[in-house]
């Protein structure tokens, strides 16, 4: 903040808001209030916060809490955020993030106003991303120990499912078995079954029967404290074809490319490289997903993403995900995801390994 003599910076979203104070819940669903941090130049943050979460707020280390009752359209914390800005800014520069991947959570008429009181703010994403990229060791523990569960309960899945039960039947006994396990909670859970493959990956249940034949995927992103895992597998039932137990491989050794990839000073899109050279000479059909992995922490996806056109220089501590996809037929896919943290050496797995062969229930 000083090098950019940006004098406070606002914040206006969860992950943002709980990064820098601590203050954890899942009342952020309701988009009824919003909610605001400001980061002085010296000094705590400064929490701006609705009166029904002063209390909890008051909780974390943050000591200066100030509140009003919300909802009040008419004036739904923008008087008493300016006040903060002006106070913590003077007439010095504002940052506010704008860049990929972020999002104002206030509503746009609140935002003109606050702008039309302070000025202008300048793009501070650079300064929070890069804090956020690279975690703490008890961040890489608190994700650790959710890619651990996650495994667990992934190793459970064939006591659990069997032809004849429904997607929707699947996806609960899967979702029980993780909380059973130990996550906090499953937001994030999606999956498809199709005879000998699928290309919809990422839809909700239907009440679609599982054959035998089927291929199955699972996708979750579950939490402890707050952390995510994000990593899939696959499975056949009864039998696996020779075309799904190949591209199952080549995802495999995709992932094995990724791993080796993946060091303190190379680039994200070196990591993609390394893995799109296996999916391309195991006859890959292309996609257009645009990425093959991404960062983990607070959020499913954090910034950075391992694309063609992502340079990010990769640092120790950074957690990441590997997930290449290969489209091995028209409208069958193959999606392989694990989760690391970068370290001196290389990488460090965090989800436990899948089977290098397509697992068979």
């Amino acid at each position: 903040m000083a090098e950019r003599q940006i004098a406070a910076i606002m914040l206006c979203t969860e992950p943002e808001v709980r990064y820098f104070t601590g203050f954890h819940t899942p009342f952020w669903q309701s988009p009824t209030r919003p909610w605001f941090t400001v980061i002085p130049a010296a000094g705590k943050p400064i929490a701006v916060i609705p009166s029904i979460g002063g209390e909890s707020m008051g909780q974390t280390w943050i000591e200066d809490v100030r509140t009003w009752s919300s909802p009040r359209p008419d004036d739904d914390g923008v008087t008493l955020l300016v006040e903060c800005l002006r106070e913590t800014a003077g007439s010095g520069k504002i940052g506010l993030t704008m860049g990929a991947e972020t999002h104002v959570r206030m509503p746009l008429r609140d935002l003109d106003r606050v702008r039309s009181m302070v000025g202008d703010f300048v793009d501070a994403t650079d300064i929070i991303r890069g804090l956020r990229m690279v975690k703490s060791e008890r961040e890489i523990d608190k994700l650790r120990h959710i890619c651990a569960v996650v495994s667990d309960a992934f190793d459970e899945l064939p006591n659990l499912l069997a032809t004849g039960m429904t997607e929707r039947q699947a996806f609960s006994a899967f979702r029980d078995e993780l909380l059973r396990q130990g996550a906090d909670d499953v937001p994030y859970l999606v999956g498809a079954t199709g005879p000998d493959g699928v290309a919809d990956v990422i839809r909700q249940p239907t009440d679609r029967r599982i054959d035998d034949g089927d291929l199955l995927i699972f996708d979750t992103g579950s939490t402890f404290d707050g952390y995510f895992s994000d990593f899939d597998r696959n499975f056949a039932f009864t039998t696996a074809g020779k075309g799904a137990r190949d591209a199952y491989r080549a995802v495999w050794e995709a992932t094995e490319a990724g791993l080796e990839a993946v060091r303190p000073g190379a680039a994200t899109s070196e990591v993609f490289t390394a893995m799109n050279k296996v999916l391309m000479a195991n006859g890959s059909l292309g996609n257009d997903i645009g990425r093959m992995g991404h960062g983990l922490g607070m959020q499913v996806t954090e910034w950075p993403s391992n694309a063609a056109d992502d340079h990010t220089v990769i640092e120790p501590n950074m957690v990441l995900t590997l997930e290449p996809a290969l489209m091995w037929e028209p409208g069958k896919a193959m999606v392989h995801e694990e989760n690391l943290v970068v370290r001196a050496d290389g990488a460090e797995l965090l989800s436990r390994r899948a089977a290098p062969e397509l697992p068979v229930i």
